[in-house]
């Protein structure tokens, strides 16, 4: 008699994806996006307290319900396919001009810019939504060319960052026009342009730069108002004007330095209580947190934005496609872009544009555009794991 072969059985191995990716969140990403959020809230507390004696958390509730409606977006967009964008990346980009477009004529002017459009009890500003339609229209652009990545190419895709970064300098946002070119060379660089073509963009841009600085107003002609100019280089001799040009960062710097190793706590804070430190709930957030926590506040903030960085970058190098990687690039490319000015306009290395710091300052728009960043971070994170586990089964049960 023969011995008798016994087959193995051919049922499927049972999952063995984590429990934090079949909720498709990554628990270091969502920790630090929490901690951000708690931070806010707090400073706001005591930053805006005087603000509306009638009302004092009045801006602590509304960032409450703004992170609480930017999470909800966040976990969506976590269970959304992003691949599935790539094949809408034109009428993303649609979108993303006829918005920027439209808010030139529906927008009211607000400090001399066109920014937000009025709605019932919110203002929209999308030129914060466009940072994220930008990135994955031009993420599904670069994937789409990626045979010839030559000049051509990246001319192509400097062309399509432009058009929108243009329109956004013409309200005039300066802060959020920097940031779509950052947004752009960053999806650049992912997909690997040469390094001669980062010369060649940075050429000329120094053209740009003297022609509308110097060239431009000789002519007559004003691309940017004087007070934007008056932005752009009073950062480098601030003390020279600090009851004018000056006067926002000198006040920054102020507040940040006296606040010292632990902070002067909430009720001795003078440079925000008593109204010196301007716009002290949104750009100018973190110089609150230095006087009234100190280096250690400081610390903890930068902490929790190097988490989110490092998770970003992290996500892009697992990501299981190109267009993946290219979004985790470009949002994570954005998010650091906007905090670096940030907190440079604060400190004095940096002039004022207008940029405020992702899920730290008060706002809308930039709170739920930065979770809609964040959800698609979590999808590419997600569905690589996944793809991971897969072939991992795959291995062990052939």
């Amino acid at each position: 008699m023969s011995a008798q072969t016994i087959q193995p059985a051919s049922e499927p191995p049972p999952p063995l994806v984590p429990r934090e990716w079949r909720l498709r969140l990554d628990p270091l990403l969502l920790l630090a996006s929490l901690g951000l959020i708690a931070c806010s809230l707090v400073t706001l507390k005591g930053a805006t307290a005087n603000d509306i004696p009638s009302d004092p958390l009045y801006y602590v509730k509304r960032q409450a319900i703004y992170a609480g409606l930017g999470l909800v977006v966040m976990y969506g967009m976590s269970r959304f396919d992003y691949s599935r964008l790539r094949e809408l990346r034109y009428p993303i980009y649609g979108v993303l001009i006829a918005s920027l477009i439209g808010v030139l004529g529906l927008a009211q002017a607000t400090r001399g810019a066109k920014s937000w459009i009025p709605l019932p009890g919110f203002n929209l500003q999308p030129s914060e939504l466009g940072k994220v339609l930008l990135v994955v229209a031009l993420a599904g652009f670069v994937v789409e060319r990626m045979r010839t990545m030559g000049r051509d190419t990246t001319a192509r895709v400097m062309l399509l960052g432009l058009f929108p970064t243009l329109v956004v300098m013409a309200e005039p946002d300066l802060g959020s026009a920097s940031v779509y070119v950052a947004g752009t060379l960053a999806l650049l660089f992912v997909a690997g342009a040469p390094w001669r073509h980062f010369l060649a963009l940075l050429g000329l841009f120094a053209v740009s730069l003297t022609l509308v600085l110097a060239v431009a107003p000789r002519l007559g002609v004003e691309v940017l108002k004087p007070y934007q100019v008056d932005r752009l280089t009073a950062f480098m001799h601030p003390s020279e004007d600090p009851a004018d040009a000056g006067y926002q960062q000198e006040q920054a710097k102020t507040a940040i330095g006296s606040g010292e190793k632990t902070g002067r706590g909430v009720q001795n804070a003078t440079q925000t209580s008593l109204g010196f430190l301007p716009e002290h709930h949104t750009d100018f957030i973190y110089a609150v947190i230095g006087e009234t926590y100190g280096f250690a506040g400081c610390a903890l903030i930068l902490s929790l934005y190097a988490l989110l960085i490092w998770r970003g970058l992290h996500i892009l190098t697992i990501a299981k496609n190109l267009f993946g990687a290219l979004i985790a690039g470009g949002v994570t490319v954005m998010l650091l872009f906007q905090l670096f000015v940030n907190i440079g306009m604060n400190v004095g290395i940096m002039p004022i544009t207008g940029v405020t710091a992702p899920l730290l300052s008060f706002g809308g728009s930039s709170m739920l555009s930065t979770f809609l960043a964040l959800g698609l971070l979590h999808s590419v994170n997600a569905q690589a794991r996944e793809t991971t586990d897969r072939k991992g089964r795959a291995t062990i049960f052939q």
